[in-house]
C-alpha cells in the first residue's frame, strides 16, 4: 500500500485564473476559480493541476516540469502557440524520441515529447 498519492501538481504563478485557463485549453478540463489566488483544472486522465498567487515572479529555470507525450512535438508547439505557449529552443531528437521545452504564459516549462 502506497503511503502517499499525488492529489494535485500547484504551480506558484501571478494570475491563477489565467494559467488555469491556459492549461484547461492544453489539455482539457473545466477551469474553476476558487477564490482570486487559487484556481485549478482537473485534466481528463491525469491529476488536479492548481494555481496559487505568490508575489514574487518566477526567476529561474523551474526543478520539475510536465512531459506532455504527443505524436508531433512541432505541430503541438503550433497549436500551443496561440494559446499563449512559447517555444524554449529548437526540437531535441535522439534515439529515445523527440522534445520541443516549451513555457507556458509565465514561463513555466513543460516539454511535447514523443518516445
Amino acid at each position: 500500500m502506497p503511503r502517499a498519492r499525488v492529489q494535485e501538481i500547484v504551480f506558484d504563478c501571478a494570475a491563477p485564473a489565467a494559467l488555469a485557463r491556459f492549461w484547461s485549453a492544453l489539455l482539457g478540463g473545466t477551469p474553476v476559480d476558487r477564490s482570486p489566488d487559487w484556481s485549478y483544472v482537473d485534466p481528463p486522465e491525469f491529476v488536479r493541476l492548481a494555481f496559487q498567487r505568490v508575489p514574487e515572479g518566477k526567476a529561474v529555470k523551474n526543478r520539475v516540469h510536465l512531459d506532455l507525450e504527443v505524436g508531433d512535438p512541432a505541430a503541438a508547439a503550433e497549436e500551443a502557440l496561440p494559446l499563449g505557449a512559447s517555444r524554449s529552443g529548437g526540437i531535441v531528437t535522439d534515439d529515445q524520441g523527440s522534445f520541443q521545452v516549451m513555457r507556458d504564459p509565465e514561463g513555466n516549462e513543460f516539454c511535447f515529447v514523443t518516445g
